[in-house]
């Protein structure tokens, strides 16, 4: 076995049938297995996609045992010459793991490998590589100085923007989103330590594979983190929890600092946290004089699929000016790219995806990073129209 993906849910099962449909697209000459672990969902996760997806490994735990000891439950029980952490809410291409997969194999030196992740509106996410959060890079991100100086190789650490996006780079930190690891390596430095619950198991590992002789390694081979954007970021609870597991990850390898750090994190976590009390406080107001984000539409799918979103469509945005243009990836392999005058309003592109590739969908939309556009797709197999904030039926 070449390959085994491990994939941890908690309640999300239509962005995770979209990322398994993903998978099982891929047009790879290596031997993969597939493993979910489901964190105790009460979304009807496991019956549902046991039913669509027979040839994955599901482990269903009684409760929720958090990232790192889901995965590494999977890893124990898998085979594969190297091991893919995978969130649930991603997208992979055709050729996503034939290209890690062939850099992997020619670099017998790297221990983990990273890939390119975009954002729904196209951009580049930063996150998909990272710096090791020294106390001076923690420091530097925490104060903002990372952010007023994105490309110093001194301030902008915590990022890397220094670096070319569109290059093979090796790095400190992959993003536990997509972490391809030699089984080697792991057997060698071990797995995800079962002491953080959520964020920062990525970091440490990251880190003992740096310490145990390993490189870690940047592809820019494109996959889509659909909702990384839309998660509340500046939530109280996100806020908190990060920064804690931040500290453990200081208290664990920078012991000799920790008279030095530990009151300059722990007022961090209790300001940063406050802070984001108060400004959630403050939208939760002005949220509920709003209704949820309407989307006005440009489709792009076959003639038997159009109908079926006009339906969805209808019923969700009622009124709106919704785009609708007939096309598959043989057609219109530009896909939204040749309309883009004739778009209007609209401030999401559906690609129906049994029409295009995913490989096609991304490239059309990194095209236009950042434009008002967000990512919306649809598959005939679910009937689900999914984008980074809903999923509507």
């Amino acid at each position: 076995m070449d390959l085994s993906v491990v994939i941890v849910n908690y309640n999300v099962r239509a962005y995770l049938g979209q990322c398994l449909h993903s998978v099982f697209a891929s047009e790879c000459s290596y031997e993969f297995e597939v493993f979910v672990v489901d964190n105790c969902s009460s979304d009807g996760s496991v019956p549902y996609l046991k039913g669509l997806y027979p040839q994955v490994h599901f482990i269903e735990n009684t409760e929720n045992v958090g990232f790192a000891c889901a995965n590494n439950e999977a890893i124990r029980r898998s085979a594969g010459r190297y091991v893919l952490l995978l969130n649930p809410d991603t997208i992979v291409t055709e050729h996503t793991f034939s290209d890690c997969l062939a850099l992997l194999d020619s670099r017998p030196e790297v221990g983990g490998l990273g890939t390119y992740m975009l954002r729904t509106d196209g951009s580049f996410a930063f996150e998909s590589r990272r710096g090791l959060p020294t106390p001076f890079v923690a420091f530097c991100k925490m104060s903002g100085l990372s952010k007023l100086f994105p490309y110093s190789r001194t301030f902008g650490r915590y990022y890397m923007r220094y670096l070319d996006e569109h290059e093979v780079n090796d790095i400190e930190i992959i993003s536990g989103a997509f972490m391809m690891l030699r089984r080697e390596a792991l057997e060698r430095v071990g797995l995800l330590d079962e002491s953080f619950f959520m964020y920062g198991e990525d970091i440490d590992l990251s880190y003992r594979l740096l310490k145990g002789g390993y490189k870690n390694c940047f592809i820019p081979s494109p996959i889509l983190h659909y909702k990384g954007e839309s998660t509340e970021k500046s939530s109280f609870r996100y806020v908190y929890t990060f920064y804690n597991a931040m500290q453990l990850f200081f208290n664990k390898h920078f012991k000799r600092y920790k008279v030095l750090i530990w009151l300059p994190i722990s007022m961090a976590i209790w300001i940063r946290s406050g802070l984001a009390y108060l400004g959630n406080q403050f939208r939760h107001g002005k949220r509920s004089e709003k209704r949820q984000a309407v989307y006005t539409c440009a489709v792009i799918a076959s003639a038997s699929s159009l109908e079926r979103i006009r339906a969805i469509l209808e019923k969700a945005y009622p009124g709106l000016p919704h785009v609708f243009i007939e096309g598959t990836e043989e057609s219109l392999p530009q896909g939204h790219l040749g309309f883009m005058k004739d778009l209007g309003d609209a401030n999401m592109v559906v690609y129906d995806l049994d029409s295009y590739r995913y490989g096609t969908v991304l490239a059309n939309l990194s095209a236009t990073p950042g434009h008002t556009l967000r990512l919306g797709t649809y598959t005939f197999r679910t009937g689900l129209l999914i984008n980074e904030s809903s999923i509507l039926s």
